[in-house]
This record gives structure tokens, C-alpha cells and sequence, in this order.
């Protein structure tokens, strides 16, 4: 038999327990909406006033949450769907998101880091945008949720506070150690937010959080987390950019999370040069036997703090050598070698060593420290066409040749009847003489 409450009566079944506050008196139940069909899935928070270890001292707090939740529309906030009082505490009803949590121990590149940080800040702007603010002031792994499509959401607004409404001595204290921002024990403010969520970035990176792992602690500085050593391959501007986002003072820290996003946005992740190659391919055509061909190959890379070097060699060919240690010397790149940001290299081909009227297919290989360690450029080289000699002749020449070849046959044949004539009047001469 379950152990899970019958909440049949509200017209909700629970599937499974998805947490559980016992401090809190509060458990978070995944639940099937029985009055709609298909049933849909929503997310119960049963508040337990009556169970041992909490009593309803905390209920204005949920009231704050339910009365924050009405009135929120934002796509990455799970939208507030129902409360019910029960004889032990009350029912919150929301939207229920098929996503984890960012505690769960998943290492994220950190491309998908990045990401995540714009797709939060962008609620946290919506919810400062508003009139009066939400603060939420529980920024945290646990309390972030991540689907398979990539979507961020933010839960549990039970901590929030709306605007500059003055908050009681016994309710100030709210937040997660390792998370929670200086100025929160006194006066929390838009930056507070921006601390806890710098910190969440900070543990998805290194996995470790901050307050407790040892690494992360710098001596007598409690709210400063060291974190620069263990992450030597991102970019300095982004080091910088998490380090102003969970600086101790408030005052150096990005005012709003408009701002910190607007900075996020364009910054590299990476100190790794981004090589860029303006011509995919090369084509070179000779117009005479034996000419040298050049082309020039402009390259570059614009992400700061990084310096791009590289070497040129043109591909082995099946046509090649193996004897040969120069494979190509019809073919080469100059300068080899080079180590700047902005460049420009020459393809030099001398068709003198290469067969007339033929098409040459190789391959260019730049080995650079780029984010892509090798890159090939096709090129093709076209000889020029052996030369026809032509010799005009004369047109009287001409004439002379088609006026013998016509008159030829006429005096052959006037030679042979001329011949035939006399060898009749010699045979019958001598028979005359005989008589």
C-alpha cells in the first residue's frame, strides 16, 4: 500500500515524493490533475504547520510565495496553478516542468554554462523589471531547473521579496550558505541575486561549492571565493566578468542583472585563438607554359587576450613521390611559419615542373593553436595548352596548285593520244616499206 497522501479530494493523485524540507515541514510531490484530460502532471508543495518541528510561524512567508507566483507570466517560472488549506497546512499547485535540478552531480561544458547563465539572468531581469521588484533570494543548484531541450527555470519563490517592503529580523536571514550574498543579512538588493547566481556558476564549473570545499576558500576574506586556479583555460574576460559577479561588496559588484548580462553576452568563454580562413578554396591558372602562379591566403583571429600560431605544409598526394623528400617543390607557402592575429600567406606554384594542359588537385594544411587544431584548403593549378604553330600561305600559290591539279589530267590525257597517233603512223609506215 502507498505511503503517499490521497489528495483524491482536491482532485489530485501523487505519483511520487520529488523533496522533502523536514525543517520546513514542507514535502514537494509530483501529482496528476484527475479533473483534466489528458490528466496533466502538476507539482504539489504540501506545507505541514502541524507536524512535529514546524508550526505555522512560516506561513506568511508561503503567503508570499503564492501571492508572487499570481502574479508572474515569464516562460522560465513555473506558473502557480492553485492553493488549498488543509486541516494540517496548505497545498501550493504548479505547473509541473520534466527537468533536473543543477545539484545533480552532471558535468556541463562550458558553452552549456554559459548559456545557462544568459537564460537565468534574463528571468532574474524580468523579474527586477517589475513594479514593485521580486527579489528571489534563494538563487541556487537546487532551486534551477534544466530540461533535455535545454530550458532553464527557476523554483521555490518561498524566500522572495516583493520591492522595498521592510522585512522582519526573523525573516531576513533567508538564503543557502556558500550562496547567500553579504548585504542579504541586512538589506538585500538587486546584486544579491547576481551573488547567488555567480556562485551557482562557480559550483557547476568546478563542482565544488562554495563555504565548505576548501578550495574555494580565501583566508579572512569569508565571502570571497577563490575560484581563478581552478579554471585555467576560460577566458580572462570571463573570470573577470564571475569575479565581479560575487565580489563581497555590493558596491563592486554588476548593479542589476541587466547589466551583467548585457557584459556576459559578448564575451569569449575560452583563452583559445578562433581561426579565421577568409577563402575555403583556391583555384590558379596559368595563362603560358612555365609561369609562376601566386595567390594570397588572408587569415586571422579576433578573440582577445590569445595569440595565434601555425605552420603551412601542402598534403601528400598519391601521385607523389615517396622517394621524393620534397614532395612538392612545384608548390609551396610563404612564410611557412607565423604567429600574429592578422596574416596573410602566399601560394606559389611554378608550372614549369608540371605536363602541359593539365589540372592539379592538392591540398593546403594550416596546423594552428586554434579552437580547431587543423584546417585544409583545396586548390587546383591548371598548366597552359601547348602551343599550335600556324603558317598562312600565299593565296597566288594556292591558285598555281589548284591550276595544275586541274589542267594535270588534260595534258595526260592530250600526252597519251598524242603518243598513240604516232605509234599508228610508224606501224603503218613500215608496212608500207615491206611492200
Amino acid at each position: 500500500m502507498s505511503d503517499f497522501p490521497n489528495f483524491s479530494k482536491y482532485g489530485y493523485q501523487v505519483l511520487s515524493e520529488l523533496g522533502r524540507n523536514r525543517e520546513g515541514g514542507r514535502i514537494t510531490w509530483l501529482a496528476t490533475e484527475l479533473e483534466t484530460l489528458p490528466e496533466r502532471k502538476v507539482v504539489i508543495k504540501q506545507f505541514c504547520f502541524a507536524q512535529s518541528g514546524s508550526d505555522w510561524s512560516g506561513y506568511s512567508a508561503h503567503q508570499r510565495e503564492i501571492e508572487i507566483l499570481q502574479g508572474l507570466t515569464h516562460t522560465g517560472i513555473p506558473r502557480y496553478l492553485n492553493s488549498i488549506e488543509t486541516p494540517e497546512g496548505f497545498l501550493l499547485i504548479q505547473e509541473y516542468k520534466a527537468a533536473r535540478t543543477l545539484a545533480t552531480m552532471r558535468s556541463y561544458a562550458p558553452e552549456e554554462i554559459k548559456k545557462i547563465a544568459i537564460d537565468i539572468l534574463e528571468i532574474l531581469v524580468y523579474l527586477q523589471s517589475r513594479i514593485p521588484e521580486v527579489l528571489h533570494r534563494d538563487i541556487k543548484p537546487e532551486n534551477l531547473l534544466l530540461d533535455d531541450q535545454g530550458r532553464v527555470y527557476v523554483i521555490d519563490f518561498g524566500f522572495s521579496k516583493i520591492g522595498s517592503e521592510a522585512v522582519a529580523g526573523s525573516s531576513v536571514f533567508k538564503g543557502t550558505l556558500g550562496y547567500i550574498a553579504p548585504e542579504q543579512l541586512f538589506k538585500p538588493t538587486k546584486a544579491s541575486d547576481l551573488y547567488s547566481l555567480g556562485a551557482t556558476l562557480i559550483f557547476l564549473l568546478t563542482r565544488k561549492q562554495a563555504g565548505i570545499d576548501r578550495e574555494l576558500i580565501v583566508e579572512d576574506e569569508p565571502y570571497q571565493i577563490g575560484f581563478q586556479h581552478l579554471l585555467p583555460d576560460l577566458s580572462l574576460s570571463f573570470i573577470g566578468w564571475l569575479e565581479k559577479m560575487v565580489a563581497p561588496s555590493q558596491k563592486e559588484r554588476f548593479s542589476s542583472a541587466a547589466i551583467a548580462l548585457a557584459a556576459l553576452q559578448p564575451i569569449y568563454l575560452f583563452r583559445t585563438p578562433e581561426l579565421k580562413l577568409y577563402d575555403d578554396r583556391l583555384e590558379l591558372q596559368a595563362e603560358k607554359l612555365g609561369q609562376r602562379l601566386s595567390m594570397p591566403i588572408e587569415f586571422g583571429n579576433d578573440i582577445p587576450e590569445t595569440l595565434l600560431e601555425g605552420w603551412w605544409e601542402v598534403a601528400p598526394h598519391p601521385s607523389d613521390l615517396a622517394r621524393n623528400s620534397e614532395l612538392h617543390p612545384w608548390i609551396s607557402v610563404f612564410p611557412a611559419t607565423f604567429c600574429t592575429n592578422q596574416g596573410q600567406a602566399t601560394v606559389m606554384v611554378d608550372t614549369l615542373e608540371l605536363m602541359a594542359n593539365c589540372t592539379y588537385q592538392r591540398q593546403l594544411v594550416l596546423h594552428s593553436n586554434s579552437n580547431q587544431d587543423v584546417y585544409t584548403i583545396p586548390i587546383t593549378i591548371r598548366t597552359a595548352p601547348l602551343p599550335l604553330g600556324r603558317r598562312r600561305l600565299p593565296t597566288g600559290r594556292l591558285l598555281v596548285i589548284w591550276l595544275m591539279a586541274a589542267i594535270t589530267p588534260l595534258l595526260l590525257a592530250t600526252i597519251t593520244l598524242v603518243t598513240v597517233f604516232l605509234i599508228c603512223i610508224a606501224y603503218i609506215w613500215t608496212v608500207i616499206q615491206d611492200h
